[in-house]
């Protein structure tokens, strides 16, 4: 299991890089950057090439984070240096629920959804436990692998396997109350329950709090500022807010069952394009967080000068190809100037968090051509 440096280290090295480094010389056949498979190659080169703008960063992260400390894979609980005998010190922290006396330094935490995944990996923490998304098979691939080995699965966000959880003896649960604010009581019967209100949106307000919980605000301070940075680098490359303001982003989601969606403004990726003062089409651009497409008819309003589009689930079920293929999705402004990419979805849709943002802003740059 890589040690919480690793990480920040990487963390670091895609901020300074904008991320192109990292994804240069990987073109797909299209010309443009491969799916969010290359974060798991990343830690073999980014480690070593953190450039001057992030080392500052990565300097004062590393060893800074009293809750830092990893659990290992064999399922015991780790060591805290504090004889058994001894209350463990705790902190109080104001959650979604109230206010949540949590261990002063956890080192058994489970995440019951992506976004605390992210924030989690990314501040340094190896939780024991994870919940993963209903329709995928495992947990978000954009982490290296080694750092998702030693995270067991607890069942699936929204629905999570409290025996399992219970198993793990996790001594912190984090998670939000609109997935699990249903379950509240039987997970505080657990360990330290802590819910951000919702998720999406408010990432960064949520990252906030996991790093409270986490007790890893130094952390999470320049995690922050080294994404600040790379939000100014990639600005900047796409030629400025004078040009970023005339884009028109669209965000399109294939969902098994049910109809495509646009993703507006009121989401994870609604904010970060906000933050390179992309614009948006306007029927994306209300405060809302997605808007349905009932009908091939209504495909207009999935145009724009670039289209990102994934699959969540099945594409034969979420009659991907079929709208694919279809003439209106032909007729779109972006397809005929082949500006549509298909990205993934456990990236741009699910990778709601500090870490997932800075690998998208690097795969930004590189589509539209920073």
């Amino acid at each position: 299991m890589p040690r919480p440096y690793s990480r920040r280290a990487l963390l670091g090295a895609l901020g300074a890089l904008g991320a192109g480094a990292v994804l240069g010389g990987c073109k797909g056949d299209n010309g443009v950057p491969p799916n969010s498979g290359s974060a798991t190659s990343a830690g073999a080169g980014a480690a070593g090439t953190v450039g001057s703008g992030s080392a500052e960063a990565v300097a004062a992260a590393s060893g800074t984070a009293s809750g830092s400390g990893t659990a290992g894979s064999s399922g015991s609980p780790g060591s805290s240096g504090t004889p058994s005998a001894t209350p463990s010190p705790t902190r109080t922290v104001q959650a979604a629920t109230g206010k949540v006396q949590v261990p002063a330094s956890p080192s058994r935490v489970v995440v019951l959804g992506t976004a605390e995944l992210d924030s989690a990996l990314t501040l340094g923490v190896t939780p024991v436990g994870a919940a993963r998304a209903a329709l995928d098979s495992g947990l978000s691939d954009y982490f290296p692998a080694a750092w998702l080995t030693p995270v067991a699965q607890v069942g699936v966000v929204g629905a999570p396997d409290l025996a399992a959880i219970e198993r793990l003896e996790p001594d912190l649960i984090l998670s939000s109350r609109s997935t699990d604010g249903s379950r509240y009581a039987q997970l505080s019967a657990i360990a330290p329950t802590v819910l951000t209100e919702t998720t999406g949106a408010s990432w960064k307000e949520d990252f906030q709090l996991h790093a409270q919980a986490l007790n890893t605000q130094s952390v999470a301070d320049a995690i922050t500022a080294s994404y600040q940075d790379h939000v100014r680098e990639v600005t900047a490359a796409l030629g400025g807010s004078g040009t970023t303001r005339k884009q028109q982003i669209s965000l399109v989601r294939f969902v098994q069952g049910e109809d495509p969606r646009v993703i507006a403004a009121k989401s994870f990726l609604g904010v970060l394009l906000a933050d390179v003062q992309l614009g948006r089409p306007s029927a994306q651009n209300g405060n809302t967080a997605e808007v349905v497409i009932p009908a091939e008819s209504k495909l207009g309003e999935a145009d724009g000068s670039t289209i990102f589009y994934a699959t969540y689930g099945d594409p034969a079920k979420a009659h991907t190809n079929e709208v694919l293929t279809s003439p209106e999705w032909k007729d779109l402004g972006a397809v005929k100037a082949r500006h549509a990419y298909a990205v993934d979805d456990q990236l741009w849709f699910q990778g709601v968090g500090y870490f997932g943002a800075d690998l998208i802003l690097g795969q930004l740059r590189r589509y539209l051509g920073g």
